[in-house]
């Protein structure tokens, strides 16, 4: 098959992608998405030429938009729009993971400094506040004073932008020093990692040290209901451990594995293209029945 990897950027993830689809014999065509112009009714000609899209964007708005037009053009994506635009507003993965009943972390969403002081009261402290877009744990804040959230939500304020008008407040997990990424393909884990660090934010990209993390049933079944609640596709499903189990807290839908390669024994990239091997053989012909 012909694969368009369109990025904006080819990190480390992206060389693994790339070499592992060469391998397997497959044509790439990486489609830097800075030099298209998307019409409404006729697409580029790079996005023709090919038999899937894989969305590598970095930026969410290139993302949101890039799998939109790709899906009005009858050209195959992964990930879909659908779970582009769920996954990447904080805010409607809470609302879909809620609806379909996934735990997640008790969450309130205001509109104002004092609606947003309100509900940080009403959650005590800590509590967190979190950007609605955004990845790699940047812009959280542990809230753990008044002064603390007065502080915060000022800054934002003056920050004008009308994603940051919007708070989003999450009660804190208290986690036993670690979170869990798992890397799965419409619901189904391939592999997962554990990511530990002294800092409350547990992130590998802020230097958290990962392990391997074995999947059992529970986990299995939580990322599958997961992933079904935000319309699948390739996702990382960030989980949490609690007294009571396991809370869902973030899914990300072009996600980075470059750390769970080096963690685990299994061929992530190798995987993930099996997977689309599948998605395109699967997938609808454009104008079909």
């Amino acid at each position: 098959m012909k694969v368009g990897l369109c990025y904006s950027r080819i990190r480390h993830d992206e060389k693994l992608l790339l070499s592992a689809l060469r391998e397997r014999g497959h044509e790439v065509e990486k489609i830097d998405v800075r030099d298209l112009a998307f019409d409404l009714a006729d697409p580029p000609a790079a996005l023709t030429e090919v038999d899937v899209l894989l969305d590598r964007c970095l930026a969410t708005s290139r993302s949101t938009y890039l799998t939109r037009f790709a899906e009005a053009y009858g050209i195959p994506v992964v990930n879909s729009a659908e779970t582009a635009k769920t996954c990447a507003d904080k805010v409607e993965t809470s609302l879909a993971l809620e609806a379909a009943g996934v735990p997640t972390p008790t969450t309130t969403v205001a509109f104002t400094t004092d609606a947003a002081l309100e509900a940080i009261k009403s959650f005590g402290y800590p509590c967190v506040l979190k950007p609605v877009v955004g990845s790699w744990g940047r812009l959280l804040a542990k809230i753990d004073s008044r002064s603390a959230a007065e502080a915060v939500l000022e800054h934002k304020e003056t920050l004008g932008h009308y994603e940051h008008s919007v708070f989003y407040v999450q009660e804190f997990v208290e986690k036993p020093g670690r979170d869990i990424r798992v890397l799965a393909c419409d619901g189904e884990a391939v592999a997962a990692m554990s990511r530990s660090g002294d800092h409350w934010v547990t992130n590998a990209a802020a230097g958290a040290e990962t392990a391997a993390f074995a999947v059992d049933d529970e986990v299995s079944d939580l990322v599958a209901r997961a992933s079904e609640a935000v319309g699948g596709g390739l996702l990382g499903v960030d989980l949490m451990e609690t007294g009571e189990g396991y809370t869902v807290h973030e899914i990300n839908h072009t996600v980075e594995f470059k750390a769970l390669n080096d963690a685990v024994e299994a061929d992530v990239p190798g995987a993930v293209v099996d997977w689309v091997e599948s998605t395109v053989q699967t997938a609808p012909v454009a104008g079909g029945d």
